[in-house]
């Protein structure tokens, strides 16, 4: 058994060369008979890959007592005009220490790395920080000296080392193969990206990942230069959605060239991973995947990029709306009363967050039978026009529900796409988005 930090590296090495050196005397007596050699060196491999559950192991231990000792320092700093120098300070001097620690739980000549424990770390550090200064500022001990705004944002800004896709457990990877530390600086578009239009809905299920797709191909049949993000990274639709299944190519290893698809420069997490296998993740690592799909592709020039974001109010919608500059946001709801519960919590959340909201969408608005034509209000019928006349937001689209909407989306080619009057309702869409200087 191992004991806890920090000696697991020498006792690591200790019973490596124990099992060696053991190796090489038994070996001994085969001298001449038979080779050794290679079997010496996979014996050192299996080893060491042996004991790489309990490196990790102690690494959550690191983790919890770094964070721990970091969050009693914040709680003794106290109000002063300075405190987010002092805060840098400290968390500088916490990722030094733990990059030490760490260090000294690897086993000499060993090719391992804790790059995502540093990075989940760093970001719960940041986020205490941050947390204290904005606690302060409620209770009226503490006003920045820059602004009167918010302070400082502390939110950790070290992407893991290698994008989507690549290993990097057997590279040596440290805190200073890491970024420095530095405030995050006014919210930022890709270069070459117009606008930025987010997608959303309080709920689940009213159709805001088919919304999204339409409405990109839509204004891409209007002459616009379109790019479409899934940023529903548990629940990628996209790559179903629009037809695309190959994998994204990455020639540096850093930067990521999106797919093309019925006119749209498109990028989704669903096409990094395994379709079948569930994304189980925290914040932090949901928040790095979302800022390198923003930040590390390749988009090129874009009139728009259209986020379809995932249901609810979350990590993804903060991070997007507090790292990137979004023209605004557009949010989908069905008619009915439970769905317009969480749509009014989204809109709360984007006015929270300063973010301007362009207008609603009614989807699943209406149903025509294709054998008589005669229409049937499944969901309701206009609670989101109800909604967005009391808000004073403009109703942007009142769209039905239809089988070829679905059929086609299973499909991998949007509806809008081809003809017809579902087609036409997104190609009105996208029209007076454009003509709005919203797309």
């Amino acid at each position: 058994m191992f004991a806890q930090l920090p000696d697991f590296g020498d006792q690591a090495s200790a019973l490596v060369n124990d099992a060696v050196a053991r190796f090489d005397a038994d070996a001994a007596t085969f001298k001449g008979v038979a080779p050794v050699g290679a079997a010496r060196s996979a014996l050192a491999e299996q080893l060491q890959r042996a004991l790489y559950g309990p490196f990790r192991k102690q690494l959550a231990v690191l983790q919890r007592m770094t964070l721990s000792k970091f969050r009693a320092k914040v709680s003794a700093t106290k109000p002063s005009a300075d405190i987010e120098a002092q805060l840098k300070i400290l968390l500088d001097e916490a990722k030094a220490a733990f990059d030490t620690s760490a260090k000294s739980l690897l086993p000499p000549g060993v090719r391992w790395t804790y790059s995502y424990e540093l990075h989940s770390v760093l970001e719960s550090m940041a986020d205490t920080a941050k947390s204290h200064v904005e606690t302060l500022q409620v209770q009226g001990l503490y006003l920045s000296t820059k602004n009167n705004n918010l302070p400082i944002d502390f939110a950790a800004h070290w992407l893991l080392p290698h994008p989507f896709g690549r290993d990097s457990r057997y590279d040596p990877v440290s805190a200073d193969d890491l970024p420095a530390y530095k405030p995050q600086a006014a919210p930022m578009k890709p270069a070459g990206v117009a606008r930025i239009l987010a997608i959303a809905s309080g709920k689940g299920g009213v159709g805001k990942s088919t919304v999204s797709s339409n409405l990109a191909v839509a204004l891409a049949k209007q002459g616009r230069r379109v790019g479409l993000l899934d940023a529903d990274i548990y629940g990628p639709s996209q790559p179903r959605m629009m037809g695309v299944q190959q994998r994204p190519a990455s020639p540096d290893g850093k930067t990521i060239i999106p797919l093309q698809a019925h006119g749209v420069t498109m990028m989704s997490i669903g096409l990094m991973l395994d379709p079948d296998k569930a994304i189980v993740w925290r914040g932090p690592m949901l928040m790095g995947a979302l800022q390198q799909m923003i930040s590390q592709v390749a988009w090129g020039e874009l009139d728009v990029l259209i986020v379809d974001l995932p249901p609810g109010t979350g990590d993804v919608q903060l991070t997007l709306c507090q790292k990137s500059e979004v023209s605004g946001a557009i949010v989908v709801s069905t008619p009915q009363d439970v769905a317009l519960i969480d749509a009014r919590k989204a809109l709360d959340m984007f006015s929270t967050l300063k973010t301007p909201v362009l207008g609603l969408i009614e989807n699943m608005s209406v149903f025509h039978c294709p054998h008589c034509g005669e229409p049937s209000e499944i969901f309701g019928h206009g609670g989101v026009a109800k909604e967005a006349e009391a808000l004073n937001i403009p109703l942007l689209a009142a769209l039905p529900i239809d089988l070829e909407t679905r059929t086609a989306g299973d499909a991998g080619c949007p509806v809008a796409a081809g003809t017809g009057p579902v087609a036409e309702a997104y190609g009105a869409l996208a029209a007076r988005l454009e003509q709005g200087g919203m797309a």
